[in-house]
């Protein structure tokens, strides 16, 4: 019991050191999501040249941070016409360049790694677009279409499916500061965290026990810790292995990424680590589903060589600046609630969160809840009136 009471403390902390850059990142997102519709997102993304992957990843850095969201979005926009290719990068970037993975980055284990995030994340997204090139052919993308349009259920399609942005006229400001924005910025916000509340409970409380119960021992002998050279090669290679089998994407593999770091893994390692949440084992199934094996395969093969090449390139470029952190400066918080500027920051954090709930309730958008599952097949499930 004491063991258990160790790792559930660990995982509590956790929780509160990271609450309010959540909430902040989720509100900032969710604004976004509000002015831009989703017709404009699959409009830009019909090719795959160098200015649509870019448009990709900029989007794609404001929509959700959910993985399995994000891979469901990603199918929708593909069905919708968008290019494989740049759907794949709006896929990566959904989850990979958000705004509140670098703020829990920074909280947890250093500016260094969010700085990290927002380079080795499009060098992954240049990487996946040379491999396309060379590996992906129409025979195998025009039959991932007709997989697709199967419709066959894999995880948040009526969630993906929701356009919840504002639909009146008018420029962005005169949208974005309308009623309608208001109930459609808690739509999104209330959204976003009923998709991404399972991993991120799901990564606290398997950070905390390893945390706690794990030896460092273990991790530094995995990952070669006393060997730098050795390390640096084999991290990025590891990194994304121990994501396919921890079964946590998303922000909840941060807290996880924290032990791997103070375990003894390189710095390209957690890099990698962290880009791999897209191959998880319960992800991989959902691409069979979605764009039969084959392409599944070649999914699972170019996100492992990307998040990889991602890793390698910032432990080259970070070291030449000597911008790699002290592994000492990372840490699993222990402290728990204390008055701090910490616990000021979620009260009024807090607060905000509690309005936009009350809204999103206010405006009807307890059904929504309900069909986050939704039907693939379907047309976008309607939302409720966003007038209100």
């Amino acid at each position: 019991m004491g063991a258990i009471g160790h790792a559930l403390s660990l995982a509590g902390s956790m929780t509160w050191e990271i609450l309010w850059a959540l909430i902040l990142g989720f509100a900032l997102s969710a604004v976004v999501q509000a002015v831009v519709r989703r017709a404009t997102i699959v409009r830009l993304l019909g090719d795959d040249r160098p200015r649509t992957l870019a448009l990709a990843a900029g989007l794609g850095a404001a929509s959700s941070s959910c993985s399995y969201a994000a891979v469901a979005l990603a199918r929708s926009l593909f069905r919708k016409g968008a290019n494989f290719t740049a759907a794949m990068a709006f896929e990566i970037a959904s989850t990979n360049l958000v705004i509140e993975l670098g703020i829990i980055l920074a909280l947890l284990m250093g500016w260094q790694f969010t700085v990290a995030e927002f380079v080795g994340g499009p060098i992954m997204i240049v990487a996946l677009a040379v491999l396309f090139r060379l590996m992906l052919r129409n025979r195998l993308i025009e039959a991932a279409r007709a997989q697709s349009d199967k419709g066959l259920a894999g995880s948040m399609e009526g969630h993906a499916a929701m356009d919840m942005s504002v639909q009146r006229g008018g420029s962005f400001g005169r949208r974005l500061f309308s009623t309608e924005a208001l109930t459609s910025v808690s739509q999104v916000f209330v959204m976003e965290w009923a998709a991404i509340w399972k991993d991120l409970v799901g990564g606290l409380l398997i950070a905390g026990a390893i945390g706690a119960w794990v030896p460092d021992t273990f991790w530094q002998n995995l990952f070669l810790a006393d060997h730098p050279t050795a390390a640096a090669i084999w991290g990025p290679l590891i990194g994304p292995l121990v994501a396919v089998l921890s079964f946590v994407c998303s922000i909840g593999n941060v807290p996880l990424a924290v032990v791997l770091w103070t375990g003894g893994i390189s710095f390209g390692g957690v890099i990698a680590f962290i880009f791999a949440d897209l191959i998880i084992l319960p992800i991989l199934n959902i691409y069979r589903r979605y764009y039969g094996t084959r392409m599944a395969i070649l999914l699972a093969a170019t996100f492992y060589a990307t998040a990889a090449i991602a890793g390698y390139a910032v432990e080259i470029i970070f070291g030449a600046v000597s911008w790699i952190p002290d592994r000492a400066s990372a840490h699993l918080p222990t402290e728990g609630i204390s008055w701090n500027y910490t616990t000021w920051l979620n009260i009024a954090f807090l607060a905000l969160a509690a309005a936009l709930v009350i809204r999103f309730l206010r405006a009807g958008g307890r059904p929504m809840l309900a069909m986050m599952g939704g039907n693939p097949s379907s047309t976008d499930p309607a939302t409720p009136d966003q007038r209100r």
